[in-house]
């Protein structure tokens, strides 16, 4: 085994285009930054990691610059000279200097993993426990073009069999106009696949109260953070009411937060980013308040790259909580491919890589490629 010890951290920003418009319920993007760490060992191992947000800043409040500055500011220092194998020790130390922060913090985590399982030569699966399972049910998130041409895209999807399950977001339009165009395509695809619905904590209330029995009533399956996340004794209200699971996403980023949903039967399936959640560990720690409460977990994504991606296939793959299926499709959204092999999607699934640590080889050419300025 080489040197663990940390000798360099790298940051790099890349701006990488997407095939399509992806939408949100306050902004739509064509393009997702990406901020890419590298920890390089005295041995000569370097491990990436990602850090990413859905979006940008509006969802949780970082952004890649917010992410590059807190890393290369305040977390180098706590890592330069620690072994990569120290990972609860060095994200305890950076605990101290540098509050919340939970993706920024995640790119770090990940980073350790990578390196340090390359440097026993196995996956970053078996630092995890091992993979009990080699892929997962991926749901497909569809654009927001008009009916018509969602209506197209899914059922594309479903003659190739590349998903089996959609998602649609909602929250940007009139709750109304909102309700009827996502009924007209549960409706065109009922008896073929499942759809569900994330309002990304956009309806208050009432609204939620008068649409989301439609929602049920219409062939929806399955509900995502109607509400905003603090209020959660509106999220249980709104569980209590409806007959189709409801899943907490922006309600929950902390082992804590999992344990007041559980408490309060605010939701039936926690949505687990190992990005929000601020990397593996934590996210090992919500997933295992969520299976003693009796919560199914949902292996979720803030629309990462291939690494960070990579990483929570992994976490999905040794994780038997993550019992709800993931919508891991992140690197299918990107018009480039910044991996020397693909990740391998078939037949609804995401497949585990290969390889010791995230069993994943970046192109450095196109890593150039899209590097900021």
């Amino acid at each position: 085994m080489s040197d663990l010890s940390i000798v360099s951290v790298e940051t790099t920003v890349l701006d990488v285009p997407l095939v399509r418009p992806h939408k949100f319920a306050t902004t739509s993007m064509d393009a997702q930054p990406l901020l890419l760490v590298g920890i390089t060992t005295g041995g000569g191992v370097t491990g990436y990691g990602e850090g990413v947000v859905p979006g940008g800043p509006w969802w949780g409040g970082e952004s890649v610059e917010t992410m590059q500055a807190l890393i290369e500011r305040y977390m180098v220092p706590v890592l330069l000279g620690r072994r990569v194998d120290e990972i609860t020790a060095v994200m305890a130390d950076i605990e101290r200097v540098v509050a919340g922060a939970r993706f920024a913090k995640a790119a770090v985590d990940i980073a350790m993993h990578d390196a340090w399982a390359r440097c026993l030569n196995v996956p970053v699966h078996t630092l995890l426990g091992g993979a009990f399972r080699t892929s997962v049910d991926v749901t497909w998130a569809l654009g927001s073009a008009p009916v018509e041409e969602i209506i197209a895209e899914a059922r594309d999807k479903l003659e190739n069999r590349k998903h089996f399950s959609f998602k649609l977001k909602m929250g940007a339009l009139d709750p109304a106009t909102d309700t009827e165009r996502v009924l007209r395509v549960t409706e065109a695809l009922a008896g073929q696949a499942g759809v569900r619905v994330d309002v990304n904590a956009r309806w208050d209330r009432l609204t939620a109260l008068r649409y989301l029995p439609w929602l049920a009533d219409g062939g929806v399956q399955l509900i995502e953070q109607p509400t905003p996340g603090e209020q959660l004794e509106v999220l249980a209200e709104l569980n209590a009411l409806l007959p189709i699971p409801v899943m907490a996403d922006e309600s929950v980023h902390t082992p804590h937060d999992a344990l007041e949903v559980a408490r309060r039967g605010a939701a039936d399936v926690i949505a687990v980013k190992t990005t929000k959640c601020g990397g593996l560990r934590r996210s090992r720690e919500i997933v295992a308040v969520a299976r003693a409460a009796g919560l199914a977990c949902h292996g979720a994504t803030s629309i990462e790259g291939p690494v960070g991606t990579a990483a929570s296939i992994h976490f999905a793959c040794a994780e038997p909580g993550i019992d709800f299926g993931t919508e891991l499709f992140g690197p299918l959204l990107f018009s480039e491919e910044l991996l020397q092999q693909p990740l391998h999607y078939s037949d609804g699934q995401v497949h585990l890589p290969t390889g010791p640590g995230l069993g994943v080889e970046l192109n450095m050419d196109a890593v150039k490629r899209w590097t900021r300025n």
